[in-house]
């Protein structure tokens, strides 16, 4: 299998059920089998796993990438045994960086839920070609500064029962399906879903301006039996318009 099908969410997984590291082997940068070049997507998969390893208190040590061909036998043997040692020293998942069993697997399952919006957010970064393997310049790509700050700009988006008019725009917007639309019904986003790209956010019409940025929980929606829609007039929606700064 190519190493560029090696997703964020097959890294997380391994460490979810408890596997102590993960070992990437993929074919020297411009060396690919196919016209892909997934191997230069692979490392930049790995630079930014390791990062958000980091900022949720795993040792990035964890993790590697190393390149060879189907020929250096010796060389996959070499650094397969150097990880090995490696993680070994690191002790099991967890115990090793003093992380109690059960807050790990919250915070891994937290992480879990946000794997699809790191992958959004960093896109160009994760599609671009690092050539070579210097050092300083990977540590560059993502840096942990940057790591931090999409961690703590991660909203919730809640749609606000009294304003939206079921239009359903946000729900054919939604890249995840993430909306739960039903005619002439106030539409619910599935928090479960979210990956939290804001696209709902952007799109919902100025004169409706039902979808409002949410740090911390988020108020539950209302039963099945009440969200039958409120028709507004033009009158009643123009009033309510607010310029963007008010919707956060």
């Amino acid at each position: 299998m190519c190493s560029g099908r090696v997703d964020m969410g097959f890294v997380l997984r391994a460490f979810q059920n408890g596997i102590d590291g993960v070992f990437l082997g993929a074919c020297h940068l411009n060396e690919c089998n196919y016209i892909t070049h997934g191997n230069y997507q692979a490392k930049n998969m790995v630079l930014l796993m390791r990062r958000i390893m980091e900022h949720v208190g795993l040792n990035p040590e964890r993790l590697r990438i190393n390149f060879m061909s189907g020929a250096e036998a010796n060389v996959f043997t070499e650094s397969v045994n150097d990880f090995v040692k490696t993680v070994k020293g690191l002790g099991p998942i967890g115990k090793g960086e003093g992380i109690e069993p059960n807050e790990l697997k919250a915070r891994l399952n937290d992480l879990k839920k946000l794997i699809p919006y790191f992958k959004m957010v960093n896109r160009e970064k994760l599609a671009s070609r690092l050539e070579g393997h210097d050092h300083e310049q990977e540590e560059k790509l993502f840096t942990k500064e940057e790591i931090d700050r999409q961690f703590a700009e991660v909203y919730s988006y809640y749609i606000d029962p009294e304003k939206c008019q079921a239009c359903m725009t946000c729900a054919r917007r939604c890249p995840v399906d993430a909306i739960i639309s039903v005619k002439q019904q106030i539409h619910i986003v599935d928090q479960d879903k979210c990956i939290k790209c804001g696209t709902c956010f952007e799109v919902c019409p100025p004169k409706f301006r039902a979808i409002s940025k949410i740090t911390g929980s988020v108020p539950p929606p209302p039963p099945e039996d009440k969200r039958a829609v409120i028709r507004k007039g033009k009158e009643e929606a123009a009033g309510e318009h607010h310029p963007p700064s008010h919707r956060i």
